[in-house]
This record gives structure tokens, C-alpha cells and sequence, in this order.
């Protein structure tokens, strides 16, 4: 990240990011605060994920009845020369508006961007949270230059009460959505340890161990049994000091639970073969 902001940048930036935030009623702090944070949060991790040094400052500018306007600073480290750098930052800017107005676009009407993480819909639920809590709201965000001493709007987004309340219920079908468990059945495929543990488990219940099957996830997970003539055959092999378990595969069919759409345990249903893997 950057360092601080100086006094300096502030006077002379040419580019700003300038947030809205028009309400019929008093504003309840913690909305207030999330409107704000949240823009300077996703500002900066956009440009991370770019791999671009970036730090994002706010400056409330202006507080009236209704209505207060606070502008985000974008500085991004540069090795270009001061007009590049500030070429590049509009591009940023504009891009920034441009993606944000076309995420929340497609929130409003039902849709769920591709790739959005939960924090990332965290994110969208506090940036509009103020106005959805207020019956005649709005929120616009500009990005915009100064040339000549005059301010140009170079890209906007406008949204409202009924918009930030179509996405707030969006979000909240996509968080139940993710919450949810399924589970999916594959047939002989290939499983191998990473943890194990000599000692039974209740069937049905994590057993403390763990295993990867890389036809389905990279990833090891946990293990639990669904019979106790499954759970037999594989502590048959982890038990057999004369043997490796991390050196063993097992041909098994398993029911893999999800939540939305991560994997999070394997459950054997069945063991139909133990084979010795190659040495790597």
C-alpha cells in the first residue's frame, strides 16, 4: 500500500471520486459510516487485484440538511511521469464507477454478479444500506477531473431507495443460497489421506480425519462414515502396522456435501478397493 496522503496531493490531484448521499431522514451512524468505508474498501482491493499499489483516502467535503458529499482521493504509486499518472488514475476512476454501476445493476435486478465472494457482497449490502433504510433516498457516485479550474464528470452512477432494496434482497437470497447443503454422489473414485486417526467415530460424524480425492477437489477435506463395514475397511488398513495409510489409495464411493457451492466433507458410502500408490 501507499503511504499517507499529503496535503500536497490533496491540492493538486486531478482525479476524485466524489459519493452523494441524499436522504429525506437522519442517517443512522453505522449506515453512514458503512456508505463511505465500503467505497474506499473496494476501490482499493480493485486495484490490488490488478496488482497496482493503491491507497484511497475519504475527505468529507460538504454536510448540509439531507445531503452530505464526501470525496475519495485515489493515489496510485507510479513510476510515470505527473500527467500519466493522472491519466492513469481517471482510468481507474472511470473503470471503478463503470463496474460498480454495472455490479449493482445487475443486484437490482436479480442477478448475481459472476465471482462476487461473500465479502464482496458484504460490501455491497453496507454500501447501500443507508438508502435503503430511508423511504426517499439516493446515492450518486462520480468520477471526475479538474482542468482549468473547472470540475468534469468523466463517468456516474445514481441509485435509490427501491434499487438499494432490491439488492439488499438479492444479496440476502444469495447468502441463503450459500448456506445451504447438498450433497452429490460419485462412484469409485480415487481418495487418499492426509490425516488419519486409528481410533472409530460415531457413523454419520466427522471422524478427524482428512483426505484429498482430486477428481473432485484439490483441496483435502474432512471424512465421516456412512457404515460401520465402511469405517472397518479403511481403519483395517490404517491399523496395520506393517503399512503406510499415506502411502494407500481407496477406491470408494463417496456423497460429498456441499454449502452453496463448496465442497465441505466426504462421507464413504462405500470401499471397493485399496491400492498402493507410486512413489512420487
Amino acid at each position: 500500500m501507499a503511504g499517507a496522503i499529503s496535503h500536497e496531493h490533496f491540492e493538486h490531484s486531478k482525479v476524485v471520486l466524489t459519493l452523494n448521499l441524499d436522504n429525506s431522514q437522519p442517517i443512522e451512524l453505522g449506515a453512514f459510516v458503512s456508505a463511505f468505508t465500503s467505497l474506499a474498501s473496494d476501490y482499493r482491493k480493485g486495484l490490488e487485484n490488478k496488482g497496482l499499489d493503491a491507497e484511497a483516502k475519504l475527505y468529507i467535503t460538504e454536510v448540509r440538511s439531507g445531503s452530505i458529499v464526501a470525496d475519495l482521493m485515489p493515489v496510485i504509486a507510479t513510476a510515470f511521469p505527473v500527467v500519466a499518472a493522472s491519466v492513469e488514475q481517471l482510468g481507474q476512476a472511470v473503470d471503478f464507477v463503470n463496474t460498480w454501476a454495472d455490479r449493482l445493476t445487475k443486484l437490482k435486478d436479480g442477478l448475481v454478479p459472476e465471482g462476487l465472494s461473500k465479502s464482496e457482497l458484504k460490501t455491497f449490502t453496507d454500501a447501500v444500506q443507508a438508502v435503503a433504510s430511508d423511504p426517499n433516498a439516493n446515492q450518486l457516485l462520480e468520477a471526475a477531473t479538474f482542468e482549468d479550474g473547472k470540475r468534469k464528470v468523466k463517468a456516474a452512477f445514481k441509485f435509490t431507495t427501491s434499487d438499494a432494496r432490491a439488492i439488499e434482497k438479492t444479496i440476502e437470497g444469495e447468502f441463503k443460497r450459500l448456506e445451504q447443503q447438498t450433497e452429490q454422489t460419485h462412484e469409485r473414485v480415487l481418495m487418499y489421506f492426509t490425516r488419519s486417526d486409528i481410533g472409530n467415530a460415531p457413523i454419520e460424524k466427522r471422524s478427524g480425519e482428512r483426505a484429498i480425492i482430486s477428481t473432485i477437489s484439490e483441496r483435502d477435506l474432512p471424512i465421516m462414515y456412512a457404515s460401520e463395514l465402511a469405517e472397518e475397511k479403511i481403519k483395517h488398513e490404517i491399523r496395520e502396522p506393517d503399512e503406510n495409510i499415506y502411502k494407500k489409495g481407496f477406491n470408494v464411493d463417496v456423497s460429498v456435501q456441499f454449502r452453496g457451492e463448496k465442497a465441505i466433507v466426504y462421507k464413504v458410502l462405500a470401499v471397493h478397493q485399496v491400492i498402493d500408490l507410486p512413489d512420487e
